[in-house]
């Protein structure tokens, strides 16, 4: 009981995902989160993600000013799930799964339950340069991805569109 009274009200990622040997393990060991490089859900993603809210936009429901998410299918931002859950009760009333951290542009899939990797989805790069524009008023860097052709053949068996 003693150490609870040091405790936080948000704990570290503690969650471990072990489906199949092709799944990532998320919190384990060293912590480390190893994005997607794929996702069945871009579909869902919005026609026109050239035009976002600045990052420093606040929660359209509570005016949370920080840790807050944009629906990359309707471009609402709501707060992250260590505030209030507007972004988690979101994708679970209105099946919007895919959204961008304004805290660390991070893009996540509440369907796949993961990150993926906006800089290698293509569906996704262009959003996340708008962020990074937006949030840093520069372009961000290039990130080399030398092993992108080992992990497509790899990962393009298993992502046949359907």
């Amino acid at each position: 009981m003693a150490n609870q009274a040091g405790a936080s009200s948000s704990t570290p990622l503690e969650l471990i995902f072990e489906d199949d040997e092709n799944d990532l393990i998320y919190g384990a060991g060293s912590g480390w989160v190893e994005a997607r490089t794929s996702c069945d859900h871009l579909a869902s993603l919005s026609s026109d993600l050239a035009q976002i809210p600045t990052p420093d936009t606040p929660c359209n429901r509570c005016q949370h000013p920080t840790e807050n998410w944009l629906c990359l299918s309707c471009k609402d931002v709501l707060c992250s799930r260590f505030v209030n859950k507007h972004m988690l009760q979101h994708s679970q009333q209105i099946n919007h799964c895919l959204a961008l951290s304004y805290s660390d542009l991070s893009v996540w899939c509440f369907a796949c339950d993961s990150y993926l990797d906006a800089q290698v989805i293509m569906q996704l790069r262009p959003v996340y340069e708008t962020a990074y524009i937006l949030k840093f008023g520069e372009v961000p860097p290039s990130r080399s991805v030398e092993c992108s052709k080992g992990d497509q053949a790899e990962g393009g068996a298993s992502s046949a569109d359907s």
